[in-house]
Protein backbone atom coordinates (compact mmCIF):
# COMPACT_ATOMS: atom_id res chain seq x y z
CA UNK A 1 0.00 0.00 0.00
CA UNK A 2 1.21 3.23 -0.83
CA UNK A 3 1.74 5.56 2.19
CA UNK A 4 0.13 9.22 1.68
CA UNK A 5 2.99 11.73 1.27
CA UNK A 6 2.27 14.19 4.28
CA UNK A 7 3.26 11.34 6.58
CA UNK A 8 6.76 10.14 5.05
CA UNK A 9 7.50 13.47 3.35
CA UNK A 10 9.44 16.89 4.84
CA UNK A 11 8.13 20.13 5.09
CA UNK A 12 9.39 23.58 6.08
CA UNK A 13 7.75 26.45 8.05
CA UNK A 14 9.20 29.55 8.46
CA UNK A 15 12.73 27.53 9.02
CA UNK A 16 11.10 25.10 10.77
CA UNK A 17 11.53 21.72 8.92
CA UNK A 18 9.06 18.24 9.82
CA UNK A 19 7.36 16.14 8.61
CA UNK A 20 4.14 17.33 6.33
CA UNK A 21 1.30 15.55 8.75
CA UNK A 22 2.49 17.89 11.56
CA UNK A 23 3.09 21.41 9.32
CA UNK A 24 0.41 24.06 9.79
CA UNK A 25 -0.18 28.02 9.66
CA UNK A 26 -2.87 30.31 11.41
CA UNK A 27 -6.38 29.36 10.04
CA UNK A 28 -7.06 32.96 9.65
CA UNK A 29 -3.97 33.71 7.23
CA UNK A 30 -5.16 35.45 3.69
CA UNK A 31 -3.27 32.67 2.01
CA UNK A 32 -5.89 30.12 2.82
CA UNK A 33 -9.32 31.93 3.46
CA UNK A 34 -8.57 34.20 0.03
CA UNK A 35 -5.57 32.25 -2.40
CA UNK A 36 -3.72 35.55 -1.48
CA UNK A 37 -0.01 34.50 -2.07
CA UNK A 38 2.27 33.40 -4.75
CA UNK A 39 3.93 29.67 -5.21
CA UNK A 40 6.65 27.90 -7.59
CA UNK A 41 6.93 24.36 -8.26
CA UNK A 42 11.28 23.39 -8.81
CA UNK A 43 12.21 19.84 -9.17
CA UNK A 44 15.13 18.72 -7.51
CA UNK A 45 17.23 15.89 -9.09
CA UNK A 46 19.41 13.94 -6.65
CA UNK A 47 18.17 16.82 -4.48
CA UNK A 48 19.80 19.21 -6.91
CA UNK A 49 17.05 22.18 -8.07
CA UNK A 50 16.47 22.67 -11.53
CA UNK A 51 16.36 26.40 -12.84
CA UNK A 52 16.33 27.67 -9.10
CA UNK A 53 17.31 31.24 -9.97
CA UNK A 54 14.70 31.19 -12.40
CA UNK A 55 11.99 30.20 -10.22
CA UNK A 56 12.94 32.33 -7.31
CA UNK A 57 13.02 35.45 -10.39
CA UNK A 58 9.49 34.86 -11.65
CA UNK A 59 8.34 34.51 -8.16
CA UNK A 60 9.65 37.72 -7.17
CA UNK A 61 7.74 39.07 -9.99
CA UNK A 62 4.62 37.44 -9.08
CA UNK A 63 5.13 38.97 -5.68
CA UNK A 64 5.81 42.38 -6.89
CA UNK A 65 2.55 42.04 -8.91
CA UNK A 66 0.51 41.23 -5.75
CA UNK A 67 2.65 43.42 -3.33
CA UNK A 68 3.94 41.11 -1.43
CA UNK A 69 7.01 41.18 0.06
CA UNK A 70 9.59 38.54 -1.10
CA UNK A 71 12.24 37.70 1.69
CA UNK A 72 14.92 37.17 -0.90
CA UNK A 73 17.81 35.47 2.30
CA UNK A 74 15.56 33.46 4.34
CA UNK A 75 13.35 31.89 1.36
CA UNK A 76 16.85 31.16 -0.04
CA UNK A 77 18.17 29.91 3.16
CA UNK A 78 15.28 27.61 4.07
CA UNK A 79 15.43 26.14 0.99
CA UNK A 80 18.96 24.71 1.29
CA UNK A 81 18.35 23.70 5.03
CA UNK A 82 15.56 21.63 3.24
CA UNK A 83 17.24 20.15 0.66
CA UNK A 84 20.13 19.20 2.98
CA UNK A 85 18.04 17.15 4.99
CA UNK A 86 16.41 15.48 2.27
CA UNK A 87 20.07 14.30 0.82
CA UNK A 88 19.90 12.76 -3.15
CA UNK A 89 16.66 12.22 -3.47
CA UNK A 90 14.56 12.86 -6.73
CA UNK A 91 11.55 14.95 -5.50
CA UNK A 92 9.53 18.28 -6.83
CA UNK A 93 9.49 21.49 -4.24
CA UNK A 94 6.31 23.76 -3.64
CA UNK A 95 7.52 27.24 -2.46
CA UNK A 96 4.61 29.32 -0.85
CA UNK A 97 4.68 32.71 0.07
CA UNK A 98 0.82 33.51 1.49
CA UNK A 99 -0.49 37.26 2.61
CA UNK A 100 -0.16 36.14 6.08
CA UNK A 101 3.60 36.23 5.98
CA UNK A 102 3.97 32.41 6.18
CA UNK A 103 7.37 30.70 4.17
CA UNK A 104 5.93 27.19 3.44
CA UNK A 105 7.96 24.73 1.37
CA UNK A 106 6.81 21.26 0.76
CA UNK A 107 8.52 18.23 -1.12
CA UNK A 108 6.59 15.29 -3.18
CA UNK A 109 7.46 12.17 -5.09
CA UNK A 110 7.81 12.73 -8.75
CA UNK A 111 4.15 11.78 -9.72
CA UNK A 112 3.55 8.63 -12.91
CA UNK A 113 2.43 10.67 -15.48
CA UNK A 114 0.29 8.65 -18.66
CA UNK A 115 0.10 10.29 -22.18
CA UNK A 116 -2.14 13.38 -22.16
CA UNK A 117 -5.56 13.28 -23.47
CA UNK A 118 -7.23 16.88 -23.26
CA UNK A 119 -10.65 18.28 -23.73
CA UNK A 120 -11.33 22.23 -25.16
CA UNK A 121 -12.26 24.49 -22.10
CA UNK A 122 -13.30 27.85 -22.94
CA UNK A 123 -11.45 30.57 -20.46
CA UNK A 124 -9.91 34.22 -20.96
CA UNK A 125 -7.03 35.49 -19.19
CA UNK A 126 -7.19 37.17 -16.02
CA UNK A 127 -5.02 40.19 -17.68
CA UNK A 128 -5.03 41.91 -13.81
CA UNK A 129 -2.73 38.93 -12.43
CA UNK A 130 -1.87 37.24 -16.00
CA UNK A 131 1.98 36.13 -16.02
CA UNK A 132 1.81 35.21 -11.98
CA UNK A 133 1.30 32.54 -9.70
CA UNK A 134 -0.95 33.15 -7.40
CA UNK A 135 -2.64 30.92 -5.01
CA UNK A 136 -5.53 31.47 -6.59
CA UNK A 137 -5.84 28.32 -9.02
CA UNK A 138 -9.55 27.11 -8.31
CA UNK A 139 -10.19 28.05 -11.96
CA UNK A 140 -7.52 25.90 -13.54
CA UNK A 141 -8.40 22.98 -10.98
CA UNK A 142 -12.21 22.90 -12.03
CA UNK A 143 -11.10 23.23 -15.74
CA UNK A 144 -9.28 20.23 -14.86
CA UNK A 145 -12.24 19.06 -13.17
CA UNK A 146 -14.35 19.41 -15.81
CA UNK A 147 -12.02 17.44 -18.65
CA UNK A 148 -11.36 14.74 -16.50
CA UNK A 149 -15.51 14.57 -16.17
CA UNK A 150 -15.76 14.08 -20.15
CA UNK A 151 -12.77 11.09 -19.57
CA UNK A 152 -9.92 13.20 -20.64
CA UNK A 153 -6.77 13.38 -18.53
CA UNK A 154 -6.66 17.30 -18.28
CA UNK A 155 -8.36 20.99 -19.89
CA UNK A 156 -6.18 22.83 -22.86
CA UNK A 157 -7.93 26.21 -21.84
CA UNK A 158 -9.20 28.25 -25.43
CA UNK A 159 -10.02 32.04 -25.34
CA UNK A 160 -13.75 33.13 -27.02
CA UNK A 161 -11.58 34.08 -30.01
CA UNK A 162 -10.95 29.95 -30.77
CA UNK A 163 -7.12 30.98 -29.63
CA UNK A 164 -5.25 28.08 -27.46
CA UNK A 165 -3.41 29.36 -24.48
CA UNK A 166 -2.38 26.66 -22.59
CA UNK A 167 -3.18 23.54 -20.44
CA UNK A 168 -4.10 24.26 -16.46
CA UNK A 169 -0.64 23.43 -15.39
CA UNK A 170 1.47 23.31 -18.48
CA UNK A 171 2.58 24.95 -21.91
CA UNK A 172 1.60 23.35 -25.32
CA UNK A 173 3.32 22.84 -28.31
CA UNK A 174 2.69 21.90 -31.58
CA UNK A 175 4.03 20.46 -35.05
CA UNK A 176 1.88 22.17 -37.76
CA UNK A 177 1.94 19.97 -41.17
CA UNK A 178 5.20 21.72 -42.48
CA UNK A 179 6.60 20.00 -39.34
CA UNK A 180 7.30 23.04 -37.61
CA UNK A 181 7.31 23.12 -33.70
CA UNK A 182 5.05 25.73 -32.64
CA UNK A 183 3.73 27.19 -29.50
CA UNK A 184 1.72 30.01 -28.05
CA UNK A 185 3.20 33.36 -27.56
CA UNK A 186 3.19 35.09 -24.19
CA UNK A 187 0.60 37.67 -25.29
CA UNK A 188 -1.67 35.10 -25.34
CA UNK A 189 -2.15 35.35 -21.56
CA UNK A 190 -0.03 32.23 -20.70
CA UNK A 191 2.54 31.70 -17.69
CA UNK A 192 6.16 32.32 -19.02
CA UNK A 193 6.85 28.75 -18.13
CA UNK A 194 10.51 27.81 -17.37
CA UNK A 195 10.07 24.35 -18.99
CA UNK A 196 8.97 26.03 -22.55
CA UNK A 197 12.43 28.35 -22.24
CA UNK A 198 14.83 25.66 -22.07
CA UNK A 199 12.94 23.48 -24.81
CA UNK A 200 13.21 27.14 -27.00
CA UNK A 201 16.77 27.69 -26.75
CA UNK A 202 17.34 23.98 -27.22
CA UNK A 203 15.42 23.77 -30.57
CA UNK A 204 14.04 26.03 -32.92
CA UNK A 205 10.27 26.89 -31.89
CA UNK A 206 8.24 29.36 -33.58
CA UNK A 207 6.13 31.26 -31.61
CA UNK A 208 2.67 32.20 -33.44
CA UNK A 209 -0.78 32.05 -32.03
CA UNK A 210 -2.44 28.53 -32.72
CA UNK A 211 -6.24 28.27 -33.23
CA UNK A 212 -8.01 25.18 -32.65
CA UNK A 213 -8.09 24.25 -36.15
CA UNK A 214 -4.31 24.17 -35.92
CA UNK A 215 -4.43 21.84 -32.59
CA UNK A 216 -6.78 19.07 -34.64
CA UNK A 217 -4.13 19.56 -38.08
CA UNK A 218 -1.18 19.02 -35.69
CA UNK A 219 0.79 16.25 -37.07
CA UNK A 220 1.79 15.61 -32.82
CA UNK A 221 1.83 18.05 -29.88
CA UNK A 222 3.25 17.82 -26.03
CA UNK A 223 2.69 19.83 -22.36
CA UNK A 224 5.78 21.02 -20.85
CA UNK A 225 6.00 21.95 -17.01
CA UNK A 226 8.10 21.65 -14.31
CA UNK A 227 6.57 17.85 -13.08
CA UNK A 228 5.61 17.02 -16.30
CA UNK A 229 9.39 17.59 -18.05
CA UNK A 230 7.86 17.29 -21.90
CA UNK A 231 4.44 15.42 -21.52
CA UNK A 232 3.26 13.82 -24.87
CA UNK A 233 -0.36 14.31 -25.76
CA UNK A 234 -2.25 11.11 -27.15
CA UNK A 235 -5.77 12.56 -27.86
CA UNK A 236 -6.80 16.52 -28.36
CA UNK A 237 -11.18 15.62 -27.96
CA UNK A 238 -11.50 13.39 -31.06
CA UNK A 239 -8.23 13.71 -32.67
CA UNK A 240 -5.76 11.15 -31.81
CA UNK A 241 -2.06 10.97 -33.07
CA UNK A 242 -1.46 8.04 -34.06
CA UNK A 243 2.74 7.82 -32.89
CA UNK A 244 2.75 8.88 -29.30
CA UNK A 245 5.47 10.18 -28.66
CA UNK A 246 6.26 11.98 -32.33
CA UNK A 247 9.56 12.50 -33.61
CA UNK A 248 9.67 16.03 -32.45
CA UNK A 249 8.23 15.13 -29.09
CA UNK A 250 10.95 12.84 -28.78
CA UNK A 251 13.61 15.17 -29.82
CA UNK A 252 12.45 17.84 -26.83
CA UNK A 253 12.39 15.24 -24.09
CA UNK A 254 15.66 14.08 -24.88
CA UNK A 255 17.38 17.94 -25.44
CA UNK A 256 15.14 18.68 -21.96
CA UNK A 257 16.83 15.92 -20.00
CA UNK A 258 20.29 16.87 -21.64
CA UNK A 259 19.86 20.34 -20.48
CA UNK A 260 18.86 19.22 -16.96
CA UNK A 261 22.51 16.92 -16.38
CA UNK A 262 24.09 19.10 -17.99
CA UNK A 263 23.43 22.00 -15.66
CA UNK A 264 22.77 20.20 -12.50
CA UNK A 265 26.43 18.11 -13.03
CA UNK A 266 24.54 14.34 -13.87
CA UNK A 267 24.84 11.85 -16.06
CA UNK A 268 22.23 11.47 -18.80
CA UNK A 269 21.42 7.60 -17.06
CA UNK A 270 20.23 8.79 -13.98
CA UNK A 271 18.01 12.05 -15.41
CA UNK A 272 16.26 9.17 -17.16
CA UNK A 273 15.88 7.24 -13.94
CA UNK A 274 14.29 10.08 -12.15
CA UNK A 275 11.85 10.96 -14.92
CA UNK A 276 11.06 6.81 -14.95
CA UNK A 277 10.09 6.91 -11.02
Amino acid sequence: MTVPDELTELASIDGHIGLQQTACIPVTDDGLLRGDGAFEFVRCYLGRPFRLQEHLDRMERSCALLRLPFPHVQIREEIAALLQALGAKNRDLRIVLTRGGRRILLLYRFPPWEHAQLALIRDEPRLVIGGAKTLSYAGNMLAKRMATDRGFTDALLVRPNGHIMEAQQAAFFWADAAGNLCTPPLSEGILDSITRRVIMTRLSVEERPCHERDAFAASEAFLAGTSREVHPIARIEDRYFPDVPGPLTRRAIDAYRAEVASELGLQRRQIDAAAAE
